[in-house]
């Protein structure tokens, strides 16, 4: 139930939609706590650092999550199979990053709800179930690829999966269910902070600077493009760029309490988070490449434990163990945001408590389906003839087929003038968007036909989507441009830049007049539904022949 509440005293009552009431008071961060009502302005650098420091979280904790178990693998793969050809995708992906996250995070301070919720207010019961259920398989399936990373990361030191696995179960369940939302986030920062460790892994093969400046500026593919390096560019986008994300951030920045009077900050916080996260896979990549170039475990990726037995092989066992700490980290890390991610989807659907803040009696669903989905997720990596190969498989192709859906409905909800108000898009961050969006909707249908279809011409199909990427872009630029200038500045986009934003709030979930949709939206909601329908049909088909062996 949607409640109304006084968010900053001394001030006009200000009319805010939220579910728990622990979303509303003090921000509690690792770094420190910021009142509730808070308006003075901060004078000094040192003010304004800590005042940052203690904002951070939700961005920072987004992005480095991101580099998964299954983002160490893909990075690591990159750099044994294609050197630092690749750095170039990473200088790309971090714009895409910042734009997509950036739009959650005014989602999630000025709506204060979370992204599920949205979905279903703005997008009816249709759209809501089907994103929530669909996030629910693929985070479920992606959380058995973190224990998978886990128990390989822990089996190089010679701790079977037996021990580790349900170690780590407890572990994840206990650093969460504390009650205490500045806990949970010391402990990601911890986390945060040990990921750093995929930088000093590049410096040990003394790496030559030349390559690396030149390949991450200039676009190339060592052995040139084929469908397998076309494939590989698509996992380090998939890997990158995840649905799970926008759920997570945009939960975790009202768990915070963060407000629209913080909005910069946590900007900052996510931008900082985007660079973090591309210059740390862009280490695993660069290590890879100066160990492996000219030896025999070139263009031979395995997998992860591999590597860092090869790494041992060729006299930088320091490098095989680094490796496996930076997977084993990756793994918790990863394993914590994408179950949360889920849990908090939940609270927004059931309208039931589901904060950090909360003891376990106060928020039982929120913390019991969390626990669930760890202890179900471990339990099935120590299945033994678990097809654990297939789940992969289907974590990637999954991902690919419901990545349209979440980034077409993240711009339609950041361009909702009733839900974001003074804070909706600007016409050239529609382009931007516009373009990402375009660009992520085609290498979702490469990576989802190219699964599907593995004898399918990945080559052939990027050059007809492309072409029709452009033109789409192009036919929809002139549109805006003919309407511009037929109509003029928007009225209430004028209005709206004379309002003072940083105590805007979206109201109460009751008081939002529903959308009106145009015949143009609804033929593009109908398309992405067919789309999606006919994807998730073919996607089950062929993993029950992988399954039973065809």
């Amino acid at each position: 139930m949607s409640m109304i509440k006084d968010l900053i005293p001394g001030q006009d009552e200000v009319r805010t939609a939220y579910i728990d009431e622990a979303h509303v008071g003090d921000i509690q961060g690792a770094w420190g706590t910021i009142r509730r009502g808070d308006t003075a302005v901060r004078k000094t650098w040192f003010a304004r650092l800590l005042t940052l420091l203690i904002i951070m979280g939700p961005g920072l904790v987004t992005m480095v999550g991101d580099n998964d178990a299954g983002g160490v693998a893909t990075y690591t793969q990159a750099g044994q199979n294609y050197g630092t050809s690749l750095l170039w995708t990473l200088l790309i992906l971090i714009p895409v990053l910042i734009v997509n996250q950036e739009m959650v995070v005014r989602l999630g301070a000025v709506s204060r709800v979370g992204h599920a919720c949205l979905i279903f207010e703005r997008f009816g019961k249709f759209w809501g179930a089907f994103s929530v259920i669909d996030l629910f398989i693929l985070n479920f399936l992606t959380i058995v690829t973190e224990f998978i990373g886990f128990a390989m990361a822990l089996n190089y030191f010679g701790i079977s999966p037996l021990i580790s696995v349900p170690v780590g179960v407890a572990g994840l369940i206990v650093v969460t269910v504390t009650g205490s939302f500045r806990r949970w986030e010391s402990v990601m920062w911890i986390c945060c902070l040990a990921s750093l460790l995929m930088i000093p892994i590049a410096l040990i093969p003394h790496p030559a600077i030349g390559p690396i400046v030149h390949d991450t500026f200039i676009p190339g593919i060592r052995g040139g493009i084929n469908s397998t390096a076309l494939l590989t560019i698509i996992a380090i986008v998939g890997t990158t760029v995840a649905p799970w994300q926008l759920f997570f951030q945009q939960s975790n920045v009202v768990d915070k309490r963060i407000t629209a009077r913080w909005v910069k900050n946590e900007q900052s916080d996510t931008i900082i988070g985007a660079f973090l996260t591309n210059i740390e896979a862009a280490g695993l990549i660069i290590a890879a490449a100066f160990v492996f170039a000219g030896t025999k475990f070139f263009n031979s990726f395995q997998d992860a434990g591999a590597t860092a037995h090869a790494y041992a092989a060729l006299g930088h066992p320091a490098m095989g163990v680094i490796l496996m700490i930076i997977l084993l980290n990756a793994s918790i890390i990863g394993a914590c945001v994408v179950s949360l991610s889920t849990s908090y989807a939940f609270g927004d659907v059931f309208k039931v408590n589901h904060s950090l803040h909360r003891k376990v009696n106060e928020a039982k669903l929120f913390y019991g389906s969390y626990a669930a989905l760890v202890a179900l997720a471990g339990a099935i990596v120590l299945i033994p003839g678990a097809p654990l190969g297939l789940m992969t498989f289907a974590v990637q192709a999954l991902a690919g087929i419901l990545l349209p859906s979440a980034t077409v409905f993240l711009v339609l909800l950041c361009n909702d003038r009733a839900v974001l108000g003074p804070w909706v898009n600007k016409p050239w961050l529609n382009a931007v968007a516009a373009v990402i969006v375009g660009l992520l909707v085609i290498l979702s249908l490469i990576l989802a036909a190219t699964t599907l279809f593995p004898n399918l011409d990945a080559i052939r199909l990027s050059g007809v989507l492309g072409i029709i990427l452009v033109a789409g872009l192009i036919a929809m630029g002139a549109v805006a441009l003919v309407q511009r200038i037929r109509n003029g500045p928007d009225p209430e986009l004028v209005t709206f830049s004379r309002m003072e934003k940083a105590t805007w709030q979206m109201p109460p979930l009751a008081e939002l007049m529903k959308p009106t949709w145009s015949i143009t939206r609804k033929i593009g909601m109908f398309t992405l539904r067919a789309y999606l329908l006919i994807a998730v049909i073919l996607l089950v088909v062929k993993v029950v022949h992988l399954a039973i062996g065809h």
